[in-house]
């Protein structure tokens, strides 16, 4: 038992050195070229190819390919924009969630980046589970898959998921070799089958004459087409799904940090413009050659559009060797998804207090994202059209946030034109993020089911981590440090909630330990006093100021918590001075319930008994743990 606890557990007390930026080493070991890097981001991106024409058609119809257009127009004056903005505020990787969390600080800040990485852990989620049941499509209707694994798409979808998990249980890590050959083996695959495409489309133009008749059926006229389209937009968002991985990846980029951000936006653009000609060219040649009915549940096009193409136009050997690519970077895909999950998880939760200790390490996040990717393809039944609002949900949430973050910082930056056109980006978004949950709420409840256990998860790990040490370091100030070394008789601090800090209110404070404590006139007295800027906050480096008011020593702090910064403060003036310090209270008034609440949200409460308890779990050894005396 316990050398699999030391198994699953292996590499937590170096996980914090796999963060990157603000909160870990400034980049990783080993950079590369920012388009090997967009090979990393395009096993995702690139990889809707395999499904967005089918979902396009199905959507739109025969007007998937104007609808496919505004969806670009979309990409390239929306999504790409705000991106490129992103880069430039958030180069180490930590993408619009780390924009928004600096806007919006304190509690509410923390709330908002719990939900955000609700919608964010649904985005990757069903990034697995709908990758793995496209991919599995490609297995079942290839023509030489035998005939054992028919009707055993959930099963199949399964065990495509183990095999992802057990790659990343064994070890796992950024594979820029291998997403360069699958992306290189996977466009080169697709450039063939679509120029084949629209050369049988340019040979036998009549089948553009009957596109152009079954238009005008539906469609009376060019602004009732143009209508429709802006309707079911919404429905083809998953062709949006690579710009979050694509800041994601920015450590990898090489550089220094402006070559790395000028790299990032050279990769956010250049995979934007491949995407944008291959989801146009490809949903007309889908729509122009396949009947309508492949489309729909049980038929040959159903998630396998260009497949179905490669099969029908270049034979089955072709369409084999495309299938086989294809589920390669579906299934490459869903590492993707499952990388970001576990670099994103630990960025956060654990330096919010809001996660257990083990989700730093790798291996149980995987087993617990595993289960949850098996529950999902139960549910769905491995369906890709059924799971296609939930992921599009995921995405239109990280971008329309992203986009909000840029306009933010936009306008705190006097930049009013700039902000304002990223206002009409917000608005854009914003309906087709209500239009798409309108029509699909699914991505909604799985994302509420995310979120809910997230922040449920939080608060219960916040509170049972809540005494421990939360301090990383204390550093006294010269003045504090002469305080310090001139206290040759013992340490005696007095605990004091800052008031007025007039003469008054020391004297009375003074006078109050020496009636409650006893203590002798000749021993050298501080005050010490802690106020709480941002109690959501969870470690902290602690500065000491020192001050003299009134003949009074005085050592100020600033910390999340007020038990912790004491705990903290006579640990470090017993290691300091060699002498256990003392620290008197008087008892706080008020019901322990709360207090312990005001504690957890607050910072403060039952500071004596808090304090107290904090140095018992800090110091084990009762002969070199500071005194606390309450009276």
């Amino acid at each position: 038992m316990d050398r699999l606890r030391s198994w699953l557990l292996e590499g937590l007390q170096h996980a914090d050195l796999k963060a990157v930026g603000p909160h870990g080493p400034e980049a990783p070991h080993a950079r590369h070229r920012w388009w090997q890097v967009m090979c990393l981001t395009g096993v995702d991106y690139f990889s809707t190819l395999g499904y967005q024409p089918g979902i396009a058609a199905l959507a739109a119809g025969a007007l998937s390919p104007i609808a496919t257009l505004f969806l670009v127009l979309l990409t390239l004056l929306g999504a790409l924009p705000v991106y490129r903005r992103v880069a430039v505020e958030s180069p180490y990787g930590q993408g619009s969630i780390a924009m928004l969390e600096r806007l919006a600080p304190k509690w509410w800040g923390k709330v908002f980046v719990l939900v955000l990485l609700g919608f964010a852990a649904t985005d990757f989620v069903i990034t697995m589970t709908l990758s793995a049941a496209d991919a599995t499509a490609h297995i079942l209707e290839n023509p030489f898959a035998s005939q054992a694994l028919q009707g055993q798409r959930v099963a199949v979808t399964l065990g495509l998921l183990a095999l992802l998990g057990v790659v990343f249980l064994v070890g796992f890590s950024e594979a820029i070799g291998i997403a360069v050959v699958l992306v290189g083996v996977y466009l080169a695959l697709n450039a063939v089958v679509v120029t084949v495409a629209l050369l049988h489309i340019a040979e036998n133009p009549i089948v553009v004459a009957g596109w152009h008749r079954l238009l005008l059926t539906e469609h009376n006229s060019p602004l009732a087409m143009i209508g429709v389209s802006l309707l079911v937009m919404p429905k083809l968002a998953l062709g949006l799904s690579g710009f979050e991985t694509g800041v994601a990846v920015m450590p990898l980029v090489k550089g220094d940090l402006t070559r790395r951000i000028r790299g990032t936006k050279r990769l956010l653009t250049t995979a934007a413009l491949i995407m944008s000609v291959f989801l146009i060219l490809s949903s007309f040649a889908t729509s122009v050659l396949i009947p309508e009915e492949e489309f729909r549940r049980g038929g040959s096009a159903n998630g396998r559009a260009l497949a179905y193409l490669a099969h029908e136009y270049l034979g089955d050997y072709f369409g084999t060797l495309y299938d086989v690519s294809t589920i390669a970077i579906l299934w490459f895909a869903g590492a993707s998804a499952m990388a970001g999950l576990i670099n994103l998880v630990p960025r956060y939760l654990p330096r919010y207090g809001m996660a257990p200790d083990w989700t730093r390490a790798v291996r149980p996040l995987v087993l617990v994202f595993t289960a949850i990717a098996f529950a999902i393809t139960i549910i769905f039944h491995a369906d890709v059209d059924a799971q296609g609002g939930a992921y599009a949900t995921g995405v239109l949430v990280l971008i329309l946030s992203a986009a909000v973050a840029v306009t933010l910082s936009a306008r705190r930056q006097g930049h009013r034109r700039l902000a304002g056109l990223f206002v009409v980006v917000d608005v854009v978004l914003a309906y087709t993020l209500v239009a798409n949950v309108i029509e699909r709420p699914d991505g909604v409840k799985i994302a509420s089911f995310f979120i809910v256990a997230i922040i449920v998860t939080s608060l219960i790990s916040r509170v049972t981590r809540s005494i421990e040490l939360r301090v990383t370091h204390v550093r006294l100030d010269p003045v504090a440090e002469d305080f310090v070394n001139e206290a040759a008789g013992g340490i005696h601090l007095i605990a004091n909630e800052p008031g007025a800090r007039d003469q008054a209110e020391y004297n009375d404070k003074l006078r109050e330990q020496w009636l409650t404590h006893r203590l002798r006139s000749e021993e050298p007295i501080m005050f010490v006093e802690v106020t709480v800027p941002d109690a959501s906050e969870f470690e902290a480096e602690v500065r000491v100021c020192g001050e003299d008011r009134w003949g009074h020593r005085v050592l100020r702090l600033e910390s999340p918590t007020v038990p912790s910064a004491l705990a903290a403060l006579l640990l470090y003036l017993r290691d300091r001075t060699g002498q256990v310090p003392d620290i008197y209270f008087h008892w706080a008034e008020g019901n322990p319930v709360v207090a312990m609440i005001r504690y957890v949200l607050f910072g403060g409460g039952d500071v004596p008994a808090l304090t107290r308890e904090v140095l018992r779990k800090a110091e084990p050894d009762v002969a070199c743990r500071p005194h606390v005396h309450v009276g």
